[in-house]
């Protein structure tokens, strides 16, 4: 396998052209904000923008034997790409409640209101999340997991299937929150 991903490219549109346009004005001035305005609802600036600044050069070659065991080939890139995500995430999506432990959902908060407002676990409820789907993919990735199975060498069932039943909740966790994976 062979990933090559680079960065976005800056992003020039209206607003951006009309700053440079208006060069003297500061950004935040109404006629700045104005002619941006302007660019965008009668040219097709945006779209053209859209055209070459919203893609990445991508290089992706998968070998055969990245699909054997394609769990434990995305799990080695997932992991590492979930713990640089928490630790320098800038939001947090919405969690459902019923995903978290009863300390952290809404009602739970100092300040629960509206469910569609954020309270006081908004970031807590995220938080939880991570952690839970990177246990997971630490579990995936790791192989010491004998002592939790075996027990004077005999198989400890309860704790086979307790371990493995937190293994796939972190990763229903991370397929239900895939698309709030962004910082």
């Amino acid at each position: 396998m062979k990933i090559n991903i680079a960065p976005y490219r800056r992003w020039i549109g209206p607003y951006q052209i009309a700053e440079k346009i208006l060069f003297w004005k500061d950004k935040d001035d109404d006629a700045v904000f104005a002619l941006g305005e302007w660019l965008d609802k009668h040219t097709p600036i945006t779209e053209i923008s859209a055209y070459f600044f919203n893609k990445r050069k991508v290089e992706i070659r998968i070998d055969p034997y990245d699909t054997w065991s394609m769990d434990d080939t995305l799990a080695l890139i997932i992991l590492p790409m979930l713990k640089q995500l928490k630790a320098t995430k800038h939001g947090s999506p919405a969690v459902a409640d019923e995903d978290v432990p009863e300390e952290l959902r809404f009602a739970a908060s100092e300040d629960p209101g509206h469910e569609f407002e954020t309270d006081s676990n908004w970031h807590k409820r995220w938080d939880w999340v991570m952690d839970e789907m990177i246990w997971a993919f630490e579990q995936m990735v790791e192989d010491g997991n004998d002592d939790i199975y075996f027990k004077n060498g005999i198989l400890n069932v309860e704790g086979w299937k307790a371990h493995n039943k937190r293994i796939d909740n972190g990763t229903r966790l991370f397929g239900v929150y895939f698309r709030g994976l962004w910082d």
